[in-house]
This record gives structure tokens, C-alpha cells and sequence, in this order.
């Protein structure tokens, strides 16, 4: 049988407040257990006294019958020494990939990027035929007003032809 020191959660909604057990490890969290070691009230101020409470003697004697503590807990035990040292050397994980999104979200990333992409891509060859548009009936506009000039100067010179 594994046992585990844990944490199991109680108190209201939205107010925590937790006991520090010890219980197998299949056991759900808040389940059936074995020994209540202690508490921790995390609604109170860091520097608190009662904020955690554990028993160290039978906290160190679970260990010594093969209890592992959880991270959580470990902390606190640390803390807490007996016969001159602490019940747990907790060492502070190290996990460069925490902060690193998962597979899915980062799929979702990609998509959002690739449509900003297109979108921005969009707008740029919206630009450029708004450009193209403005540009263009002006080249347009000078042939024809020249054809214009050139046309009553033509029916000027038929005219003389015909007279």
C-alpha cells in the first residue's frame, strides 16, 4: 500500500482550508485517511502562526514507514525541524516547459497567425488596387481629353475639305 502525505481539502466555497493527512494513495483527496497530521489555512497572512500547523514527531515517524510526502507538503515540512533538522530536504523544482503553451493551444496559435496574415495580405492588395484605381483614370483621362482636342480640329479640316 502507498501512502501519501497530503493535503485534503475542506471549508466552504471560495474559503479554503485544508488538513494535512496522511492517506493511501488510491484514496480520493478528499476521502477517507488514515492520520490527520496537521492543517494549513491559506487565507491567512504568510507570517502566521496557525496559517500551518503540522505534528513533526508523527509526521517523521510516517516517513520513516515509507509515506511520501507531496510537493506542497514537502514544503512545509521543511520547515519544520526535528532533532535539529528538517523533516524533508525540498529542493525547488525546476520545469522550463511550465510555461510553455500545449499542443493544441499552440495549433490554435498558428491558425490565429496565419489568418492575421492573410487578413494583413488583404489589406495590402486592397491598398494597391485603390492606388492602381486612382492612378489609372488619370493616365486615362489625359489620351482621352487629347483625342477630344485632337477630334474637333479633324472635323475642322474635313469641313474645309468640303467647302
Amino acid at each position: 500500500m502507498a501512502l501519501k502525505i497530503r493535503l485534503s481539502r475542506g471549508g466552504s466555497k471560495k474559503r479554503p482550508f485544508y488538513r494535512v493527512v496522511v492517506a493511501d494513495a488510491r484514496a480520493p483527496r478528499d476521502g477517507r485517511y488514515i492520520e490527520k497530521l496537521g492543517t494549513y489555512n491559506p487565507r491567512l497572512p504568510k507570517d502566521s502562526e496557525e496559517r500551518v500547523s503540522i505534528d513533526g514527531e508523527k509526521a517523521a515517524e510516517w516517513i520513516r514507514k515509507g509515506a511520501q510526502p507531496t510537493e506542497r507538503v514537502a514544503r512545509f515540512l521543511s520547515q519544520i525541524e526535528v532533532d535539529g533538522k528538517p523533516i524533508v530536504e525540498w529542493k525547488h523544482g525546476n520545469n522550463p516547459n511550465k510555461g510553455e503553451p500545449g499542443t493544441k493551444a499552440k495549433e490554435r496559435l498558428e491558425e490565429k497567425a496565419e489568418k492575421e496574415a492573410a487578413r494583413k495580405e488583404a489589406e495590402e492588395e486592397a491598398k494597391r488596387a485603390a492606388e492602381e484605381a486612382k492612378n489609372a483614370p488619370a493616365e486615362e483621362e489625359a489620351p482621352a481629353e487629347a483625342e477630344a482636342e485632337e477630334a474637333p480640329a479633324e472635323e475642322a479640316a474635313e469641313e474645309e475639305k468640303t467647302s
